[in-house]
């Protein structure tokens, strides 16, 4: 059943986070407890992705960026990481007409190195086919890890001065956000509000710029358990919070 938007006011003005990032820890628990392989915790994953960007498409949410695959998730069991590969494929082809019927648009960061060209197209498809979207970002960090976004941001600056195109001192905050894959995603760059599935509380190298004054959120429930209710606590829970951003 449709459920109506929560009020979410501040002041007599809308609090709904602009960008909300998810880690969706828990899948090969979540399967460990049930007793079966790791693989099928990933599969029910894909379902709760699903739950979740519709709600939060629902919400108002204007960039909801879900880390889906990690730099160093490669260091995994071979036959995880294939299947973690198939994942892509296997949900775009299930759900990219329902997120056409929400105006949903896929967007990608990560580095497309080591990614199976399989994956790649697959992911590509689906950003071509809601391209004309205007709704909800559904953002999937794959392949991604913040500092090596960070250290390929600043290599770039630095063959930009070697070059002469640009002088050291010219070099601030909106020029590093330029070179930061987030900026495909302006003007929604930084993190509202994280939100962190399974009990751990850390970032594990994601968005490490891009959170530095946002909100977090942490549930203990294993990522295939939640849902749009779950989404709605988070929701709610920032609304009551100050952002001061350092000031009193």
């Amino acid at each position: 059943m449709h459920q109506a938007p929560i009020d979410m006011v501040e002041n007599g003005e809308t609090n709904t986070p602009a960008h909300v990032a998810m880690i969706m820890d828990g899948n090969g628990r979540w399967a460990e407890k049930q007793g079966k392989a790791r693989k099928f915790g990933h599969q029910e994953g894909m379902e709760a992705v699903r739950r979740v960007t519709i709600r939060a498409s629902e919400r108002g949410i204007k960039v909801l960026t879900l880390y889906a695959f990690s730099t160093e998730n490669w260091k995994r069991p071979p036959q995880e990481v294939h299947f973690l590969m198939q994942l892509p494929i296997r949900f775009f082809d299930r759900f990219v007409p329902e997120l056409q019927e929400k105006n949903v648009r896929v967007n990608m960061i990560g580095f497309e190195e080591k990614v199976p060209s399989s994956t790649r197209k697959a992911i590509q498809k689906a950003m071509d086919q809601t391209k004309d979207n205007d709704g909800m970002i559904l953002n999937f960090a794959f392949n991604y890890g913040s500092r090596a976004e960070i250290v390929r941001a600043t290599q770039s600056l630095c063959e930009r001065a070697l070059n002469g195109e640009i002088n050291i001192s010219e070099i601030n905050e909106e020029m590093i956000e330029q070179h930061l894959m987030t900026e495909s995603i302006t003007p929604f760059q930084d993190v509202d509000l994280l939100i962190r599935s399974s009990g751990e509380q850390r970032l594990s190298n994601f968005l490490l710029w891009q959170n530095a004054y946002s909100e977090f959120y942490f549930s203990d429930l294993l990522w295939p358990d939640f849902d749009g209710d779950i989404l709605d606590e988070a929701l709610s829970c920032y609304t009551n919070r100050q952002r001061r951003y350092g000031a009193v």
